[in-house]
């Protein structure tokens, strides 16, 4: 049976290669150079994809990390700063992952121009958070974007505008890797264009590529030769991601040989956060544990507030030289994720895909730090881009901070429905961003309006039933209510 299935994995894998290099014979030149890169990362991950037999985790053998693994973030801002930063700032490079289309907020192009505060994007904001830092500590810490195909050729038009911005910006591309057929296993693409009916026969393998393409690109060699030392890498839409000076020194302030090469922040988890990925301990090393890992039987138990306490914020410090010397060992070995898609005409295809927090198990001395909420704030949806808007933040320097006339620091929790998933259709459905100070739950279905001045107070449900539609008038104060059936207000 073993010799079978060996024989089996050797006839996928020699139709595989023998199907990329006929791909690559459709192109010539740069492109023909830069697939073959990728193609290398690629059939690394296919002959692993092969060689797993099951769940990659065996549930016995997961224990929690140790206490002094993770540590609590206000015993590291404990230790102060010295006099100066500018030494530690100067040996800092922000990355930041800006693969994703704003698609699934309705948007077209790349996520990070969607505008979240004031007529600024995400992209403003991490440009106006690394400027004030250069400018205040008479610095030089560059910005780093990781686009993806669907992103980049977008993302470098709209860089032209920071050109008289006090900060050095670079970017790379995740690599492009083919999708595979589920029951045949090799690629859907004919050649390697991406136009037409070829638009979705490619995918970018999840952030678990940036340390490839990072080193592939020519960037981190270049950095390292800078004098750069570390990156801080996050998602682009967790607007809490900024520069933590404290986290910095607490990597400068060690002794060279003992150096922590890798800190994930992670956070205390909520019910909302259950599907996040967790820190263990696993063969005496801290390990990430993503729900796609976890064996069936055990899916609740992951999910539990209980056992596993903490989660992944993607807010990410990672030692340069390390990649380096990671990358040149081929030692990283990401856990792979196999994501099923089906495509418009009805293939079903498979992705293979990594997770950048998955490489904390290579690095040395790698540390959890634990996190203010504060440092997760990710615009996922509409939802999300309410609070956001809101004045329950306050907007300086690029920086998003809870507002001090909120009394309480937790996030008020809100749930609007499809009718507000798009941006657009969520902007025309208020006049103005409601007054949220005081909001603890927020609960919109239907067709729904907001006036002008609306005031938000504990908890707030407004169900329109199919048909009806309710218009909030302008200057109401909704404090603890229910608003349901039909309430149309209009002028005369």
């Amino acid at each position: 049976m073993a010799e079978f299935q060996e024989k089996l994995r050797l006839q996928h894998e020699t139709s595989m290669h023998a199907e990329l290099e006929k791909l690559l014979m459709t192109a010539k030149g740069t492109e023909q150079e830069i697939s073959r890169k990728d193609f290398e990362g690629f059939k690394k991950i296919f002959h692993r994809f092969l060689q797993v037999k099951g769940p990659s985790i065996n549930w016995e053998k997961i224990n929690k990390p140790p206490e002094d693994l993770i540590r609590p973030y206000d015993k590291i801002k404990a230790q102060g700063l010295p006099d100066s930063v500018a030494a530690s700032l100067n040996k800092l490079v922000v990355v930041k992952l800006n693969g994703g289309l704003g698609t699934s907020m309705g948007c077209k192009g790349p996520k990070s121009v969607i505008s979240v505060r004031n007529e600024n994007t995400f992209l403003d904001l991490t440009v106006h958070q690394i400027e004030h830092l250069n400018k205040t500590f008479n610095v030089d810490v560059p910005l780093v974007l990781m686009n993806s195909f669907n992103t980049d050729e977008d993302t470098k038009k709209i860089l032209q505008k920071y050109t008289h911005h006090r900060v050095h910006i670079h970017t790379f591309n995740q690599s492009r890797y083919p999708r595979i057929n589920k029951e045949s296993l090799l690629p859907v693409a004919k050649d390697l264009g991406m136009h037409g009916d070829q638009a979705d026969v490619w995918y970018p393998p999840g952030h678990g590529d940036i340390y490839a393409s990072f080193y592939n690109s020519g960037l981190l060699d270049k950095l390292i030769a800078e004098g750069k030392e570390y990156i801080f890498v996050s998602n682009i839409d967790n607007l809490g991601a900024t520069v933590d000076l404290f986290i910095l020194n607490h990597l400068m302030s060690q002794p060279k040989d003992k150096r922590c090469e890798f800190v994930m922040e992670v956070t205390d988890k909520t019910r909302a956060d259950v599907k996040g990925g967790t820190l263990i301990q696993y063969d005496d090393k801290l390990r990430l544990l993503e729900i796609a890992q976890v064996p069936k039987a055990h899916v609740d138990e992951f999910k539990s507030v209980t056992k596993f306490k903490i989660f992944n914020t993607n807010n990410l410090w990672i030692s340069l030289g390390a990649i380096k010397r990671l990358q040149e060992q081929n030692a990283m070995d990401l856990e792979i994720i196999v994501n099923p898609k089906t495509l418009d005409g009805g293939l079903n295809v498979i992705q293979l895909e990594t997770a950048v927090g998955a490489a904390i198990k290579a690095f040395d001395n790698a540390l959890g730090v634990n996190v203010p909420r504060s440092r997760f704030l990710p615009v996922k949806t509409s939802s999300d881009l309410l609070l956001v808007m809101s004045n329950l933040y306050s907007l300086d320097a690029g920086s998003l901070t809870m507002s001090k006339k909120r009394e309480f620091p937790s996030t008020p929790h809100v749930k609007l429905g499809s009718s507000f998933t798009k941006v657009q259709d969520f902007l025309t459905r208020f006049e103005s961003i409601p007054d949220m100070l005081e909001l603890d739950h927020l609960t919109v279905s239907g067709d729904v309006t907001f006036g002008k001045n609306v005031s938000l107070k504990g908890t707030v449900i407004i169900i329109a039933n199919h048909g009806d539609r309710i218009d909030i008038p302008a200057g109401a104060v909704l404090e603890n209510k229910i608003v349901s059936g039909n309430l149309r207000i209009l002028d005369h």
